[in-house]
């Protein structure tokens, strides 16, 4: 399966295989954007040496809080909230123009309430084989799912 990174590049997710992944969709306008930012970043300094990769996909899907274009976005992201970690292409999270990997995500680990995203920040947690082990509500603290992403990272393959 093929993204695109913010600045319209193709990447392959097969360039992630054997890391643990972090899949969340974010938006720079949401009550959430602050804390989620500051503990993404805490967990990406702190893990992404033993093979942990944070992949960001900003979407406008809810109450229009992604609302730039790529480069605002990116501009917004590493200069407002530091982030280090991968910043991929605006995309659509629900309904017919989903992007392909959010189906996949999604069709893995469904939702409390089916299996829509409901907001910004939600998160899937992706093992070192490519399988959906996790997903995690968007309130829920990023901080808080540090205990499953070390057990993935001491987990031999």
């Amino acid at each position: 399966m093929r993204i695109k990174d913010i600045r319209g590049n193709d990447i392959k997710l097969s360039e992630y295989a054997g890391k643990v992944l972090l899949i969340v969709n974010v938006a720079s306008q949401c009550g959430l954007t602050n804390s989620n930012y500051k503990e993404l970043n805490v967990l990406y300094d702190k893990y992404r040496q033993k093979g942990l990769e944070i992949l960001a996909f900003p979407c406008n899907q809810f109450a229009s809080q992604e609302p730039g274009s790529n480069e605002d976005i990116q501009e917004t992201v590493c200069t407002r909230f530091k982030a280090e970690f991968p910043i991929f292409d605006k995309i659509n999270v629900n309904g017919k123009d989903a992007a392909p990997l959010f189906k996949y995500l999604k069709s893995q680990k469904g939702g409390f309430l089916g299996d829509g995203i409901k907001w910004n920040f939600t998160k899937f947690l992706v093992d070192k084989d490519g399988k959906v082990v996790g997903r995690y509500a968007p309130t829920t603290s990023p901080l808080k799912i540090e205990n499953d992403i070390q057990k993935l990272l001491d987990a031999t393959t």
